[in-house]
């Protein structure tokens, strides 16, 4: 009973904030990513009869407290779905930097639910398995679903699951995240359990649904400009709720804004097609075309930060057993 899965993280293009169920991880609302690639995480799972508990290990760490009770709620979702109890060796890598707002919560559960399911003889569909990464992080829903997907708000698993939006392929083709690494930790889960206390939070409630309609309006056309300069107004609009909550979380930080104010000089005296993007943290997504990405990239490294480009990314998969962990 041993498998191992690869997914990519996302980045947030109408982004979730907050939690109706801290449990099962059941957002507020809708939400809408892409996932990057080759960027990924890999993880390893077997269940043995004979292991006396659950050892989890991330990127050569053992994982202990809250990080622990995160993965065990995914893997023991899985031991009930599939009517075993078994403890599991859990082993995951990450191909890039995590904890600096990439979203390696969303490709570890992603690649983590995909595995336990192959593992245990769960014949699941991409939407299916969603339902489990969920339970460890809710973008990880849209990480197993991959490119650009869409999770639906709900109070069960049959309503709050991901699904892949069809977009053309000169938008998938063209389409390059320039990442601008500012490191900075953050607690993303914090500030999920706090947002509903934000002033702002009705306010974002009140048009998130038109801008759910209208970015799958977007993207289903192939409207890059359009997708991505929503992507950046919804950047603001989540920092807005999140430093207005009780704790006053502010994740940018002063390289953050300098990458924010070099991305539009590009577009407004250049006519590039580049756009920022940030979810919770303080390195920034900029997104732009394949015709520009090398001017984009260089200019973003001006401001003093490492750099990676990206491409859309696809679903979470399994893979052979040659790609084990162990």
């Amino acid at each position: 009973m041993k498998a191992t899965a690869k997914a990519h993280p996302i980045e947030g293009v109408v982004k979730y904030h907050g939690m109706v169920d801290d449990q099962l991880r059941l957002p507020y609302h809708d939400s809408i990513s892409l996932c990057t690639a080759p960027s990924h995480t890999k993880t390893t799972v077997q269940f043995e009869s004979d292991r006396n508990e659950d050892r989890y290990v991330v990127d050569g760490d053992v994982v202990e407290g809250r990080g622990a009770e995160r993965i065990e709620s995914v893997v023991d979702h899985v031991r009930e779905r599939a009517g075993i109890d078994d403890r599991v060796r859990f082993e995951s890598e990450n191909s890039f930097p995590t904890n600096i707002g990439f979203g390696s919560s969303a490709s570890g559960f992603a690649a983590a639910a995909t595995a336990l399911a192959e593992a245990t003889g769960l014949d699941l569909s991409h939407p299916e398995i969603s339902t489990i990464a969920r339970r460890g992080s809710a973008s990880a829903a849209r990480a197993v679903t991959g490119g650009f997907s869409h999770l639906r708000a709900g109070m069960d698993d049959e309503d709050c699951r991901s699904e892949r939006i069809d977009v053309p392929d000169n938008l998938e083709d063209r389409l390059r995240v320039v990442a601008g690494m500012v490191p900075s930790y953050k607690e993303t889960e914090a500030a999920h359990e706090e947002a509903a206390e934000s002033h702002m939070f009705e306010g974002r409630l009140a048009h998130i649904h038109e801008q759910i309609t209208n970015a799958r309006s977007e993207l289903r056309a192939g409207d890059f400009d359009a997708v991505f300069e929503r992507a950046e107004h919804d950047t603001l609009s989540l920092a807005a709720t999140t430093m207005t909550g009780p704790a006053g979380w502010v994740y940018w930080q002063p390289r953050t804004i300098e990458i924010f104010n070099t991305v539009r000089e590009l577009r407004e005296s250049e006519g590039v097609p580049v756009y920022f993007s940030v979810d919770t943290g303080a390195s920034v997504y900029v997104n732009t075309t394949d015709e520009h990405v090398d001017r984009v990239e260089s200019a973003v490294a001006d401001c003093g930060v490492d750099t990676r480009v990206w491409e859309l990314g696809g679903p979470a998969q399994v893979l052979d057993e040659t790609a084990a962990l162990f």
